[in-house]
């Protein structure tokens, strides 16, 4: 995947907070579930499933916000209150990383849409591939393969 120009620098608004990814995503998305259409206040919100020792908070602190669950620990910036990235209890190995954070975005595309259930009429992302909730476990590594070959196909940037 070397369209991706790792490694990936970014921040929260304020600029409080920097992150770097250094290890190319095991799969990308859009998001359309109500939760995440809340915290983003947009249609979807984006993310980049990086492996979790390919990424970095480089400076400052986050805090959790959002959904305050057992499962869900979403980061935020404490000053300026960015959602900047979400780790999930029981997947620790990856960490979904807001791609709207970097200051390189021009490889992101999304590879799978989830919780389109209750996607809003207008929003398309043109994302490969559709699911009306979120992908089992079971789906998630045959779903990182298909990513990997569709990114190193290049598809990812195009």
């Amino acid at each position: 995947m070397s369209s991706i120009p790792l490694p990936l620098k970014g921040t929260c608004r304020c600029g409080r907070v920097e992150i770097e990814v250094s290890k190319a995503p095991i799969c990308t998305a859009a998001c359309h579930c109500p939760g995440c259409q809340k915290m983003s206040s947009s249609a979807y919100s984006l993310t980049a499933m990086v492996p979790a020792d390919g990424f970095a908070v480089t400076k400052g602190e986050t805090v959790i916000g959002g959904r305050h669950g057992q499962d869900l620990h979403h980061q935020f910036c404490d000053h300026c209150k960015t959602w900047m990235f979400t780790r999930v209890a029981g997947v620790e190995w990856f960490v979904n990383v807001r791609p709207t954070m970097l200051e390189e975005t021009a490889w992101f595309r999304p590879f799978m849409e989830t919780f389109t259930k209750t996607r809003l009429a207008f929003a398309e992302t043109g994302a490969a591939r559709s699911f009306a909730e979120f992908p089992t476990m079971e789906e998630l590594e045959p779903l990182m393969r298909e990513y990997r070959a569709w990114a190193e196909a290049g598809k990812a940037s195009s």
